[in-house]
């Protein structure tokens, strides 16, 4: 690794050796001889490096010798550094002295930046001077043992020019077809798609690189497993098995909202109450820990429904014991012609070697040694893929690499991959093991701080570091380094074993301290060390920290875990700091000592709860990014701001307490990422002074558009100019009074013209009464989603001809009374498709809205408009009246709000290809016609929600919701005038809540759904008398899932059918109080696994003993009204176990809610040898908690009061 660093290091040390500023400051404190000295040695060594990288291998001497050259190569850097600082530092006193009236963009910087003084203090010009002759005495001495070692001088290769090259000939291989895992993957499938009575638990075992993650990622995205299961989660588990932080990110994933919860309690009844009613497939990857107690802590709330799945990938063979695995399958190695066919597809592009004779033995040979490891075959193949050189593939199979028994689990595959990338992109892989496994980390963060370490050369000067870093990156992603992240399109992670090789090369070059630190071979070398990373849960203990007092050369400090304050008091000792990322740290303040950190290029305060940055951070004029993304309290930064000249990126998104810029943001003209401009009145920050920074990158929001007195200020800006925005947020006040003048914000619109390569535009709060020319010009080819929101413009602009916009968003334009043709087009004649991309159309909340009117199909049938539109959502729009837009066939989803009977009728009407209709507060709707069902035949999920006005969903007495064939799920929400509906056979899911005029909640046996699964009613209180309400015949046989409960006046329940429901597995009876019901023994379903039940009309002490089926799994009692008094258990005269209700031995799960007599239940809890979780809700006399939590560590209790 040594001499890859030194490689590096010494090509910038070059670079910087040549720089004009420097080099005349060396001049002034007579130091520029010892410069050109080092400017002459350091080519001479780098020639002999790569000579030297090989030799290491073998020979100690030249391993010791690279070590000595990078801790010197270091040296030199901080040095040069340092002189590069105060060159700078003098530059901008020279400015502040300059004429006041100069318009340079530097000289501006004076009225910001402090006078100082010119020269180094003696004391510290004495130092420097020292440290400076110590370097060049060391630099001398190994240049004279490099002589001894007999190094062979290497020619000069153009590295970069190479990647370059290389880069246009990869192409990523599709991992979704996986070569030689078509029989597991069906094996797999059987097991995930069959109707199992209980969740069962699948491990995929086998060693590392076998394939278990990829196998388990084409399973979860398959598209029969994607329609078989109604929630997904993908979680890495890895070696510390965390529940809180897992817990958290399955909850995140079946709600999507990122929820914070008091203890894991709370999460867990939070996480069960999601999974309970749906069939969910959870994978957990790469699973390590043996403790039996955290798996079934973590297991407790998976209760979901019957068929529910938990896919488990592990190497550990224990492991899937541990977790109770239902099945174990063992990934094999590949066959041979498997594996070669996938080194073939890697290398080459072709599934075998055919094409390629003289590749073939070469080929094979490789295969073998790599033992037909997926991992390994691929990592290796893309170091040759391109390359059909021979000689090249004949050095690649000979390498006495395969032969090297270093001790480690390092595969020689991959070692043989880390030696074929060029120098520059070892050291960012190296880099990366600061990462810890199953990180996930971002691609542009990555390469900031690879930005930051100085790591990113500049051969080209018309290509920015960013983009030569994110070239880098796609080079290292296209050999296998690094691999996608399941649940993240932009996020990245690396397989375990490509960390361990990263941690394996990257030797003394880099330190990740974690919990096993004291056990660590590294821990007596902190000296060496100049890159940091923190990680684990306890990782932060200042006893651990204060170990860095050694490192006083550190130049990375990265932390993964929550970190002691007292880590601040360390901050001055790490003076050659470059990086410093403390996201997610627990600070409210930034100390000032941080100003003195002046080598720092990257500070990382994300998601803290700081309020501002303190001004010493203006001091730091190497910085290049400053990310406080997600400080909700932030309100202030530095006024200086404008010596940070160095600055390329500014994070200051997710920041709502922050009002205002920081003055001299304008002459920061190397800024990047900027994506918050707050527009401030009198002498406050100026939409003009974004002139200068035309390299703007990414998303922009501009807020308070209103503040912007003269238009030509919006011109100056130069948005027309700054090509890199993707994302363009226009934001004026929410605030519509008189103050606002509507004719100065047309003109400040017209003038704010972005550049036409933009892809997202946002316009919010606009006061003009119409758009200029611009909104919708075909110019903006690349647009592909537009927001139009809370604007008070009459008409929306002409947006037919943008042929990418693909997302329309129209919102609280409530000026608008009328859309037609001008949408289109701005003529009266169409030329081409209007709207040919378009595929999602939402109008929300539009109050003035009467008329929408479009064009029509051409005469031979073909849409003229809308030909790839699959969604519209028309909401609140309740002036709405007409609407003519002509047929759509791509139409799948139709969502209709608070609209009236006509605009939901003539919307039915534009397709007859709807897969999703849902229909909420629709005025005047009283039932679908006969008409509207013929157009419905391919509708799949049907959703009524407060539609007070309908009776019947159709005609009671006619067939034609019979046309309904392909309708799978129905659900009927809060329509109180509902009488009765007829449900289709294909069926499979019916819900009915809040209905209160129900009269009959099922039918005839011959109108009954065959295929129903899933039956709930709800929330029916219908307060006149119905002859014998109640149920009259259940569903057929294959229901699963049948759920009752509010039903104020059912008063029976057909319970002589219930045993012959062999499929129920799921059964929810509470809150009927007209329900005289007991449920005596052995009526129940002989599969019942999940029974939840109480609330009834007789109580539930009344109701006799062993009333429980003894398949049971989970129950849950609700015990209002119950009379229940006791859970005692008591012996009669045989010793036998007698309650006033036997609970079956074999439940897993006990949850009580509202029991306010009960004072224990211990004894009872003692009579269930499987229960794992017990929940306990209202039930204020209990006494026994703590003891029946001491009864065995296998058991979770929560008490919710």
């Amino acid at each position: 690794m040594a001499e890859i660093v030194a490689t590096a290091l010494i090509s910038v040390l070059c670079e910087k050796l040549i720089s004009v500023d420097l080099m005349k400051l060396a001049r002034s404190e007579g130091i520029d001889s010892q410069m050109k000295k080092w400017k002459k040695t350091l080519p001479m060594i780098q020639a002999v490096l790569a000579d030297a990288g090989q030799k290491q291998i073998k020979e100690r001497a030249v391993q010791l010798w690279l070590d000595n050259l990078q801790d010197l190569a270091y040296d030199i850097d901080d040095v040069l550094d340092d002189l590069a600082t105060e060159a700078i530092q003098r530059k901008l006193d020279r400015e502040s002295d300059a004429d006041t009236n100069s318009i340079s963009s530097t000289s501006k910087v004076f009225k910001f930046i402090p006078t100082c003084c010119t020269n180094f203090s003696p004391r510290y010009g004495r130092r420097l001077s020292s440290t400076i002759d110590e370097i060049t005495t060391k630099l001398n001495d190994l240049v004279e043992v490099k002589n001894g070692l007999g190094f062979v001088v290497n020619v000069n290769v153009d590295i970069a020019n190479r990647t370059e090259r290389r880069l246009e000939q990869t192409s990523l291989v599709d991992e979704s077809k996986i070569m030689g895992r078509e029989g597991d993957k069906e094996a797999l499938l059987g097991k995930l798609l069959g109707n199992d009575e209980k969740m069962r638990i699948v491990s995929i075992v086998g060693m590392g690189g076998i394939g278990k993650t990829t196998l388990a990622k084409v399973l979860y995205n398959e598209e029969k497993v994607k329609d078989h299961f109604e929630l997904r989660a993908w979680v890495c588990v890895s070696e510390e098995l965390d529940v809180l932080n897992i817990s958290k990110v399955i909850f995140q994933a079946v709600t999507g909202k990122n929820r914070d919860f008091a203890n894991l309690d709370l999460l867990h009844v939070a996480l069960k109450e999601k999974l309970l009613k749906k069939r969910f497939l959870l994978v957990l990857d790469d699973v390590w820990n043996e403790e039996k107690s955290k798996w079934e802590l973590l297991q407790s709330p998976l209760v979901g429904a019957p068929g529910s799945k938990i896919i488990v990938t592990t190497r550990n063979t224990r492991v899937a014991s541990v977790v109770d695995s239902d099945e174990s399958y063992y990934l094999e190695l590949l066959s041979n012609e498997d594996a070669i066919s996938l080194f073939a597809q890697h290398s080459l592009g072709e599934n075998n070697f055919e094409n390629h004779p003289t590749l073939q033995l070469h080929g094979e040979g490789i295969v073998k040694k790599c033992g037909r490891l997926p991992l390994a075959l691929k990592t290796l193949g893309n170091v040759l893929k391109g390359n059909r050189n021979g000689d090249e593939w004949e050095k690649l199979l000979n390498s006495e690499i395969w032969d090297i028994q270093d001790g480690s689990e390092i595969l020689p595959a991959l070692r043989l991959s880390y030696n074929h990338l060029p120098p520059h992109l070892k050291l960012l892989f190296a880099y990366c093991s600061l990462f810890p496994k199953d990180y996930v980390f971002d691609k542009k963060e990555l390469v900031l701080l690879w930005m930051a370490e100085g790591f990113l050369l500049q051969p080209n000067r018309n290509k920015s570091m960013e983009i030569l870093g994110h070239q880098y990156f796609e080079e290292l992603k296209s050999r296998s380094f690094f691999q996608p992240s399941m649940n993240d399109d932009v996020r990245y992670t690396m397989h375990d074993l490509i960390n361990d090789l990263a941690t394996s090369v990257a030797g003394e070059f880099v330190f990740r301290l974690d919990d096993e630190m004291d056990s660590s071979n590294k821990k007596g070398t902190f000296e060496n060390f100049r890159h940091f990373s923190l990680v684990g849960p306890q990782g932060g203990s200042y006893r651990k920290l204060k170990e860095l007092q050694r490192a006083r050369r550190l130049r990375s400090f990265l932390t993964m875990s929550r970190v002691d304050n007292s880590f601040f008091e360390l901050l001055p000792l790490l003076q050659f700091l470059r990086v410093l990322s403390l996201a997610n740290y627990v600070i409210s303040e930034v100390p000032q000592s941080i100003g003195s950190l002046k080598h720092l290029r990257y500070i990382n305060f994300s998601y803290t709860t700081i309020t501002y940055i303190p001004e010493e951070v203006s001091d730091l004029y190497n910085l290049q990014s400053l990310l406080v993304h997600g400080c909700s309290e932030l309100y202030d930064l530095p006024k200086s701001f404008a010596k940070l000249i160095n600055l390329r990126h500014l994070d200051i998104s997710g920041t709502p307490k922050l009002k205002k810029m920081p003055l001299g943001i304008g002459v920061l003209t190397n800024l990047q990422t900027l994506p918050k401009v707050i527009i401030e009145p009198g002498n406050g920050f100026k939409i003009s002074e974004l002139k200068n920074l035309s390299d703007l990158q990414g998303r922009i929001s501009i807020m308070g558009l209103d503040k912007v007195i003269n238009p030509i200020q919006a011109q100056d800006a130069n948005f027309h100019q700054k090509k890199g925005l993707d994302i363009l947020e226009m934001i004026w006040s929410d605030v519509f009074d008189d103050s606002r003048n509507d004719m100065n914000e047309y003109e400040v619109l017209k003038r704010l013209r972005p550049h036409h390569k933009l892809r997202n535009l946002e316009i919010l709060f606009y006061k003009g009464t119409q758009f200029p020319s611009w909104v919708g010009d075909p110019s903006f080819d690349q647009l592909t989603e537009l927001t139009l929101r809370c604007c008070r413009s009459l008409h929306l602009p002409t947006l037919g001809h943008l042929r990418s916009l693909r997302r329309l968003f129209v919102e609280r334009m409530n000026e608008v009374k009328t859309i037609d043709f001008e949408l289109l087009s701005p003529t009266n004649s169409l030329v081409g498709i209007a709207f040919p991309s378009l595929e999602v159309l939402e109008f929300d909340d539009m109050q003035g809205w009467q008329i929408w009117s479009s064009i029509g199909a051409s005469d031979d049938g073909t849409a003229r408009s809308f030909p790839c539109l699959r969604e519209i959502s028309i909401k609140r729009c309740p002036l709405l009246a007409k609407v003519s837009i002509g047929f759509i066939p791509s139409l799948r989803f139709l969502h209709i709000d608070e609209c009236c009977e006509g605009v939901l009728r003539s919307m039915i009407g534009v397709s007859s290809s709807l897969v999703e209709l849902e229909m909420l507060n629709v005025k005047g709707f009283t039932q679908l016609h006969g008409e509207d069902l013929t157009r419905l035949g391919a509708v799949e999920y049907l959703f009524f929600d407060e539609c007070d006005e309908l009776r019947y969903l159709w005609e009671p007495e006619s067939d034609a919701y019979k046309n309904l064939v392909s309708l799978k799920k129905l659900v009927v929400h809060s329509c109180y005038t509902l009488e009765s509906l007829n449900c289709p056979n294909s069926v499979e899911r019916l819900v009915i809540n809040r209905c209160h005029s129900m009269t009959s909640l099922i039918f005839s046996v011959n109108e009954l759904p065959s295929s129903i699964i899933e039956t709930i009613i709800c929330d029916s209180d219908n307060t006149e008398p119905v002859q014998e309400r109640g149920f009259g015949v259940l569903p057929p046989l294959c229901l699963r899932y049948l759920d009752v409960h509010n039903c104020k006046n059912l008063n029976s329940f057909p319970h002589d059918r219930l045993q012959s429901l062999t499929c129920l597995e799921e059964l929810r009876i509470h809150g009927c109080p007209n329900m005289d019901y007991s449920f005596p023994s052995g009526v129940w379903a002989p599969n019942l696994s999940i029974l939840r039940i109480g609330d009834l009309k007789k109580p539930m002490s009344e109701w006799g003993p062993q009333n429980f089926p003894t398949s049971l799994v989970e129950l849950q009692l609700y015990g209002h009204n119950s009379g229940v008094g006791s859970f005692a258990v008591e012996k009669d005269a045989k010793n036998t176990t007698t309650s006033s209700f036997l609970l079956p031995p074999t439940l897993a799960s006990l949850i009580v809610f509202d029991f306010i007599d009960v004072d224990s239940l211990s004894e009872v809890v003692q009579q269930l040898p499987c229960l794992k979780s017990l929940e306990i809700f209202s039930c204020p006399k209990l006494s026994d908690v703590h003891e029946i939590a001491s009864y065995r560590s296998s058991l979770t209790v929560s008490v919710i009061p």
